[in-house]
């Protein structure tokens, strides 16, 4: 196992960033100052959108690609400049990336051969690793990569990568190619794997929901930037802005832009919401509230328009959405509430939250519940 840190890492593709789609950012870094410190045996989740950076950091850690300023550390030695094949990682990329030519087996073996080692320690290392990866894996090592489905061919390349006995796993959205329930059953799988190694893990996705499955912890990406870094709890519950509190959650936080003044909020449409208590100055502010933060049919609230509601059978919850204020809203209802074309709701005023109009820094968050 490795600890691994990053060091104020800045990488910056200066023109290449008008080929990459990303003409509207060609002046900002791919990833721009970012420090980082990843314990030994943790896995930590980096998620964010398109474009972020989580996969050019990812590549820095590996070798592929060197920042232009910062340190990358492994166990406090200064790989910065190490040649990736000198790292001992192991990396998982989205597209698989086997040798096509050899079966499942060959590009296991394909490292051991290039090293020169013998065929007794290559079969060992083989079988051991067949065990862990599950029953049915067997049965890979005599196919040729092609002939393999998209799940299966994922197996090869984590088996190819734990093969090498690696002191930090990197792993490049390595489920996003496949489909709904393959994925759910793979990262199961990958998640049981990393537990029983312990290896030190970057997972880098853009779907939250599999980030806070993976992750000991998550960070959370913007512009080249790490945003946010903690438990999902800490990034629930006490988001350090308006692109945390929107991103960390599904659905989102729900957002409205308003004026407060004397205990009263007034919305753009010129609702307006009686705080029982000055929680925040007088001025203008982006109002959050979770979807399970309101409370349905108050006379002291104001009314939402419903456009529809969507059932869960398997959460025994619905969800209303409608619009308050000119925004989009969702609100938690029971799963058997009536169809309604609106309802009066008002938000529980333990649980919102306050954002500054013009920074989006958080000013206001509700105390982290009790967690069992």
């Amino acid at each position: 196992m490795a600890k691994v840190e990053l060091k104020q890492i800045v990488r910056n593709y200066g023109t290449q960033l008008e080929e990459m789609a990303l003409v509207g950012d060609k002046d900002r870094p791919a990833v721009d100052d970012v420090s980082l410190t990843v314990s030994e045996g943790e896995i930590v989740s980096i998620v964010g959108t398109s474009g972020c950076g989580k996969s050019t950091l990812l590549k820095v850690v590996a070798g592929l690609e060197f920042p232009d300023s910062g340190q990358v550390l492994f166990n406090d030695f200064d790989v910065t400049r190490v040649e990736p094949q000198k790292r001992g990682v192991g990396m998982v990329f989205q597209d698989y990336a086997l040798y096509p030519v050899m079966k499942g087996e060959g590009n296991l073996h394909y490292y051991f051969e290039v090293h020169q080692r013998t065929q007794a320690e290559i079969e060992q290392r083989t079988r051991e690793v067949a065990q862990i990866m599950g029953v049915g894996f067997d049965l890979l090592m005599g196919r040729h990569t092609g002939t393999l489905s998209g799940g299966e061919q994922q197996r090869v390349a984590i088996a190819r990568c734990i093969v090498r006995d690696p002191l930090i796993f990197l792993m490049d959205e390595p489920i996003s190619n496949l489909d709904a329930k393959l994925r759910e059953s793979t990262r199961i799988e990958i998640k049981k794997m990393l537990r029983r190694f312990k290896v030190t893990t970057l997972y880098v996705t853009h779907d939250q929901q599999e980030a806070i499955f993976m992750g000991d912890r998550i960070a959370v990406m913007r512009k080249g930037k790490i945003e946010q870094i903690g438990t999902f709890d800490n990034l629930y519950y006490t988001p350090a802005n308006l692109f945390v509190a929107k991103f960390i959650g599904s659905p989102p936080m729900n957002i409205i832009p308003v004026t407060s003044h004397q205990h009263t909020l007034t919305l753009e449409d010129g609702g307006t919401l009686e705080m029982p208590s000055n929680l925040v100055q007088d001025g203008s502010y982006r109002f959050g509230v979770r979807p399970e933060g309101w409370v349905l049919n108050d006379a002291q609230g104001v009314t939402m328009a419903v456009r529809h509601i969507e059932r869960i059978p398997t959460e025994q919850a619905a969800f209303l959405h409608g619009s308050v204020g000119g925004q989009n809203v969702t609100v938690l209802a029971p799963l058997d509430h009536p169809d309604v074309a609106e309802i009066r709701i008002a938000p529980n005023w333990e649980q919102v939250y306050f954002f500054d109009a013009t920074s989006e820094a958080v000013l206001r968050t509700p105390s982290i519940p009790e967690l069992f």
